[in-house]
């Protein structure tokens, strides 16, 4: 971490936490985990501590719908959400790299990175569509999915 910022308890499980779960997620969420090993913390705790956590780069902010997650893994990788449960996950590879080197065609711009946004049906949302459940788009996010 920063030599700027004391890291504080709270803030290391918080991280912990946020690095553990696979889900990627709400401040709200992660609250819930982080209460089973600190009952007193509170949520603005977590909030404040989860915006340093971002401001520092130790932990990724992601924007879905006005909804904000939080990714506990800083490496370069893009994400893929269901439209239909909210369910967020990691895409690792270089087919998504498409930015590589130099290019003339970024009108000038020096680019200092990139987010890629892939959207459509998780596994269990096209099972319960293909099962006449519904068109797996009206259940509602999950933080365990």
């Amino acid at each position: 971490m920063n030599g700027f910022q004391r890291n504080t308890r709270q803030r290391q499980v918080i991280l912990e936490e946020l690095q553990r779960a696979a889900s990627h997620p709400t401040a709200v969420g992660l609250f819930g985990l982080v209460r089973r090993r600190l009952p007193k913390i509170s949520l603005g705790t977590v909030y404040r501590n989860l915006e340093l956590l971002v401001r520092m780069g130790a932990v990724q902010k992601l924007e879905f719908d006005g909804e904000a997650r939080f990714d506990g893994n800083v490496e370069r990788h893009d994400h893929l959400r269901c439209v239909g449960c909210g369910r967020v996950d990691d895409l690792f590879g270089p087919p998504l790299d498409l930015l590589g080197g130099e290019s003339d065609d970024l009108c000038g711009y020096e680019i200092l990175g990139h987010r890629l946004e892939f959207f459509g049906l998780c596994p269990a949302c096209r099972r319960r569509r293909n099962s006449g459940g519904g068109n797996g788009a009206t259940a509602a996010p999950t933080e365990e999915s």
